[in-house]
């Protein structure tokens, strides 16, 4: 029995307006309808577009929704520095799933402040971490629609989830609009298959 208060923990980390919050709600009513207990916090919830948002999404949790740090088992970042800034709350052996494509504040657009280049980011963050890095936007392009990079991190996810990839699926189709479910699908499919 391990004392890990829960079975998963996922810290997804973003910018408003990237869908931060729709890949946590897809992966925790996933879970609910899997049967598993969900407890589930969205902090800094700045849904701005711009503002830095993370979600802690405990699968299989009785306990409290904020996962401590070091506590979770991964973390799904929606850009670069967003992984940079939550890598506090994830264990020694978790795991780093990140989107290269940047996102510029303000303060780095009127040149007030520098952005690191992504390879330095994903070189920092390799030196203490697995890391699974590429570029989600492209790749949800590439499905038919940008909008659908929080879709292709949630299917790089599934590979590590203790949640069935149809399960997944279907949250999916049932929570995107309509018209984009074929496109969500492929940009999920192409997700998953950037996890070796």
């Amino acid at each position: 029995m391990s004392s890990k208060a829960s079975e998963f923990d996922l810290v997804i980390s973003g910018v408003g307006g990237q869908g931060t919050i729709l890949a946590s709600d897809i992966i925790g009513r996933s879970a609910v309808l899997e049967g598993k207990g969900v407890r589930a916090a969205e902090t800094h919830g700045m849904a701005q577009r711009g503002g830095s948002v993370v979600n802690h999404v405990r699968i299989g949790c009785e306990l409290g929704s904020m996962i401590p740090l070091k506590g979770a088992d991964c973390l799904l970042a929606l850009e670069p520095v967003e992984a940079l800034r939550y890598i506090e709350y994830l264990a020694d052996d978790g795991v780093i799933i990140m989107n290269t494509e940047s996102v510029y504040p303000v303060t780095v657009t009127t040149g007030k402040a520098t952005y690191p280049s992504v390879d330095s980011i994903v070189e920092k963050l390799k030196e203490t971490h697995r890391v699974i890095a590429f570029n989600a936007s492209e790749k949800a392009a590439e499905a038919g629609s940008r909008q659908a990079m929080n879709v292709v991190l949630v299917g790089a996810v599934s590979n590590f989830l203790p949640i069935k990839t149809e399960t997944l699926l279907d949250r999916v189709k049932e929570m995107v609009p309509p018209k984009t479910i074929d496109t969500n699908v492929k940009a999920f499919e192409m997700g998953r298959s950037m996890v070796e």
